[in-house]
């Protein structure tokens, strides 16, 4: 009898042209393409095991192998392990395969052997889940991640081993590899490496297929992720969407993955002991490499990823773009009661009905832009340090518009349409003050005692007030109130006697001889 054993559709042909045929073993041999000692034991093992012809219905192959292979053995099975149990164990740190084998022969001593003990739990574990090989369309999808393991560069002044990130993509179609290496995984560095990416591709996939970074999806989730709204202008302005592969689930991105432990063991092997002095000489020696890589003819594809990728990749990307992409970062902000929001340390003034109202900055290394209701309404030029200001005159409201527009110089020019005295009194003013809009409500102040009291009572109030040398609102308002601008100058000197007292000392006091 073979070792190998017949295919259940063979054994049963035997058996229908033997019973339902009435044939010879011979012409049954040479009709399923046998030797007649097979057909025999074959015809021996069914009948020591009662089967004959026909089958009894609802009988199927694993139950004919069982009857016509039953052993006596097999008759008293031994113990069949626990294999949730198995399951459950080898996912603990430290438990492998023949830890478990070693407990369950040691309470059934009869059990199986180790070697049949494995190929029973593989075979049981093959079956848990199914996965489904994805069909990669050409120029549909990039894959994008970081290495799990950094290359490091060395600081030149202190000589400290600096690690920094490891940047990589991988077509679906033709696997064909783009790797870079960046400072960090921060937003800058993120998007910058996806740009690079593309133009090294000379050309855009459809989809970008990240993994859940916070650089690339904000909030991770198996049904709705939510994008970066950086990284999500940039996929729009490429003509591309984002969809992340599913958190803990690397089979939704196995290209990359494979990809990333490419690159480990062909780039950074490779560079294993060079020392590297900046970013700028690494990716200089990880380019030299990743053209070798992709030039490398494959065992499994028979081609190289270059070739794969102007067969089919390269024919279907999108064209770029005629502008680069120009790094936009995104902040809601809450317009503040001076209907400025704050961004990088900076102000930016809006309309002012937008105050308590929540908005959207999207800002550049060049703009600002507030978005309310996915619509601009204000754009400024980005401020640089801290702390500054950048106010349009059509944002504030009309009596801040109003107070905005006036200058020192046209608050002098209209103070001399009065008359020369108030010009006069309004430049003492603003020049007395330590910054010159201190002084701004005290000659609007003269302005309303003007309208009040006209002008010109308001020219001799200033002319009298700039004789006393009283350079404020106050002095002309006092002098107006009191009808003294009608006074003649020369009054102005008044002598004040004090009298006698005891505790009054004279100026002689203070200039005794001997200093007392």
């Amino acid at each position: 009898m073979p070792g190998k054993r017949l295919p259940m559709r063979q054994i049963r042909e035997i058996l229908r042209l033997k019973h339902a045929c009435h044939l010879a073993n011979r012409t049954i041999a040479s009709s399923v393409g046998l030797s007649a000692a097979t057909v025999s034991d074959y015809l021996a093992r069914a009948q020591a095991a009662g089967v004959g012809w026909p089958l009894p219905e609802g009988l199927d192959d694993g139950q004919l192998e069982g009857r016509l292979f039953a052993r006596v053995a097999d008759v008293a099975p031994r113990a069949m392990p626990d294999m949730a149990h198995l399951h459950s164990e080898l996912k603990r740190d430290g438990v492998t395969l023949q830890l478990l084998w070693v407990e369950y022969i040691r309470d059934h001593p009869d059990g199986y052997r180790y070697s049949q003990f494995c190929k029973r739990y593989r075979r049981w574990a093959r079956k848990l889940s199914a996965s489904m090989r994805q069909a990669h369309r050409a120029g549909e999808k990039v894959f994008v991640d970081f290495s799990g393991k950094k290359p490091c560069i060395v600081d030149p002044n202190t000589g400290e081993f600096k690690p920094v990130e490891l940047f990589v993509g991988v077509l679906g179609a033709s696997s064909y590899t783009y790797a870079q290496a960046t400072e960090s995984q921060q937003l800058p560095c993120w998007i910058g490496a996806h740009m690079r990416m593309l133009e090294y591709f000379g050309g855009c996939p459809e989809i970008f297929v990240p993994d859940c970074l916070k650089s690339g999806v904000t909030t991770a989730c198996r049904y709705e992720p939510a994008i970066n709204r950086s990284y999500e202008d940039l996929a729009s302005h490429y003509g591309a969407v984002v969809v992340p592969a599913r958190p803990y689930r690397a089979k939704d991105k196995p290209k990359v993955e494979v990809g990333v432990q490419v690159v480990q063991r062909w780039i950074l092997a490779a560079l294993r002991n060079v020392t590297f002095l900046s970013l700028a000489q690494m990716n200089t020696a990880i380019s030299e490499l990743l053209a070798q890589l992709n030039g490398r003819t494959t065992r499994h594809l028979g081609a190289s990823r270059r070739e794969l990728f102007e067969r089919l990749d390269c024919p279907a990307l999108r064209a770029l773009p005629s502008k680069r992409y120009e790094m936009a970062e995104y902040k809601t902000c809450t317009v503040n009661i001076d209907y400025h929001v704050e961004v990088d340390h900076n102000y930016y003034s809006v309309p002012h009905h937008l105050l308590r109202e929540r908005v959207e900055a999207r800002y550049t290394a060049t703009t600002v832009e507030i978005l309310y209701k996915s619509s601009r309404v204000a754009s400024h030029r980005r401020l640089a340090g801290r702390r500054g200001h950048a106010t349009l005159t059509e944002h504030m409201p009309a009596s801040h518009r109003a107070h905005a527009e006036w200058t020192p110089s046209r608050i002098i020019a209209w103070a001399g349409k009065t008359g020369p005295a108030t010009a006069h009194l309004a430049t003492a003013i603003l020049k007395n003050r330590p910054h010159p809009e201190q002084g701004y409500r005290s000659c609007l102040g003269l302005m309303r005692l003007g309208q009040r009291h006209g002008e010109e009572r308001l020219e001799a109030a200033c002319r009298r007030a700039l004789h006393l040398k009283a350079y404020s609102y106050t002095s002309v308002k006092n002098i107006l109130a009191a009808g003294l601008e009608r006074q003649p100058l020369d009054s102005d000197t008044v002598q004040f006697s004090l009298p006698a007292h005891d505790n009054l000392r004279g100026a002689a006091y203070y200039h005794k001889e001997d200093g007392c």
